[in-house]
């Protein structure tokens, strides 16, 4: 997604915050990050702050001590009494015991305000903050809606309005015929007039108005499809996030298919991993979910289940029919697990901006509407070679192969993938030409 400008700057867009999350999780600076989006170090460092998601590790009660569930302490006020003193509601045990902890942690009030890269959180009991680019996007537009909502107007400007529409409507005038005659006096729009008096900022009313009150509210249209198909169930955009906020060093791997031509035919499955931009792609006969599943099989056994969990521990996609088998694709023919299956809202690709801007990559070499039919398997891993040897501003200068290579070892050998030189990589119809 593209950067939005409002009044001449540019606002930060869901790539950029995908941008920041991965360089957190990695532990680069805001300087660092600043450098790779163009930004004020300043801009990330509030961005980050501003839009962290913060995770309880203990309820919200007023004894905010880290070993408030297992202390034992009794008696530490000097009375004789049973309780466990970290449970009394006379006395505050914080105030006279020396092994009082607080559970919010200093490192969160410093830069970088968060526990993404930090290595003691799976030990840790205090309160964990984290950021996250979805929570962080739905946030800021949900800002900048409540920032464009409610009456602008000052208190004078709304009693001029109110004084000469009122006496007009109580002659039983229209808003309609009172804007064909006053426009210029009122100095707004007549849809801001309809909003001013549904908020009540004006002493008129709707019932004052002579039609309105004759038609009942536009109820909202129904989308096209269903929502709540029974393979999204757990699986949706909002379980996504919460279990990243909960394993927020997952590794997340995004899905898609890439079509040739609009008829019967071969289609490419595309794998793209999102820290490291590394994309896989699979050649198919046809775009259904038992030709998903195979590849899905045959990685599971070239592998073996460890590394396939490893490697891919979560995939994260769209809804297309051919994906919809969430049970066959989570888990092998053993009915072992071998990963978690989400999907992104209907409609709503750029949920999955790494992969969806990665596709640019094989249409380089593979223009809209061009058959995939003459094409192999052999072609698409040499295709994969030029995509992932290819450097990248958001890895600092790096191609994915860079990031991969001695994490992903087997992966590579298996599928026979191996880096291109800089200079030779190519990315036009050239290197696939017959």
């Amino acid at each position: 997604m593209s950067n939005q400008v409002y009044g001449g700057y540019k606002h930060l867009g869901l790539a950029d915050r995908f941008v920041i999350e991965g360089s957190m999780n990695r532990g680069f600076s805001f300087k660092s990050i600043a450098r790779n989006l163009d930004r004020a170090a300043s801009t990330i460092a509030r961005e980050v702050k501003n839009h962290r998601v913060f995770v309880e590790a203990l309820p919200t009660v007023k004894n905010d001590c880290i070993s408030r569930v297992s202390c034992r302490e009794k008696s530490m006020c000097g009375e004789d009494c049973m309780g466990w003193c970290a449970r009394c509601k006379e006395y505050d045990c914080r105030s006279v015991c020396d092994k009082y902890e607080s559970i919010h942690c200093p490192e969160l009030g410093k830069a970088p305000y968060v526990c993404n890269s930090c290595t003691k959180r799976a030990l840790c009991k205090r309160r964990h903050a984290y950021y996250t680019a979805q929570r962080a996007h739905t946030l800021y537009l949900s800002t900048l809606s409540e920032s464009r909502s409610g009456v602008r107007a000052d208190p004078e400007k709304l009693h001029e309005i109110d004084a000469l529409i009122k006496p007009l409507l109580s002659r039983g005038q229209s808003l309609n015929h009172i804007f064909a005659t006053h426009a210029e006096k009122l100095g707004c729009s007549r849809k801001t007039i309809y909003n001013y008096i549904e908020c009540r900022a004006l002493s008129t009313k709707n019932i004052d108005l002579p039609r309105k009150v004759r038609y009942r509210r536009r109820k909202k249209p129904k989308p096209a499809y269903k929502y709540e198909y029974s393979f999204r169930q757990g699986r949706k955009i909002a379980d996504y996030q919460n279990y990243i906020e909960l394993n927020p060093n997952t590794p997340v791997v995004e899905m898609d298919t890439v079509v040739g031509k609009r008829t019967k035919g071969n289609v490419l499955l595309t794998m793209v991993f999102m820290d490291s931009g590394f994309m896989l792609i699979f050649l198919l006969p046809d775009q259904t979910q038992k030709s998903v599943l195979k590849v899905f099989d045959d990685l599971t056994d070239v592998l073996g289940l460890e590394e396939f969990r490893r490697l891919f521990p979560i995939f994260l996609t769209d809804n297309g029919a051919e994906f919809k088998n969430a049970t066959a694709l989570e888990f092998t023919k053993r009915n072992d697990q071998r990963t978690r299956m989400f999907y992104c809202d209907p409609q709503a690709a750029w949920q999955k901006p790494h992969i969806e801007r990665s596709h640019q990559f094989i249409r380089y070499v593979i223009p809209r509407g061009t058959s995939l039919d003459p094409f192999t398997q052999e072609d698409m891993m040499l295709l994969c070679n030029h995509i992932n040897s290819f450097s990248r501003d958001r890895l600092d200068g790096k191609s994915p192969f860079d990031i991969v290579e001695k994490d992903a070892k087997k992966l590579l050998e298996v599928l026979g993938l191996a880096r291109i030189p800089p200079d030779d990589v190519l990315l036009k119809p050239a290197l696939l030409k017959r």
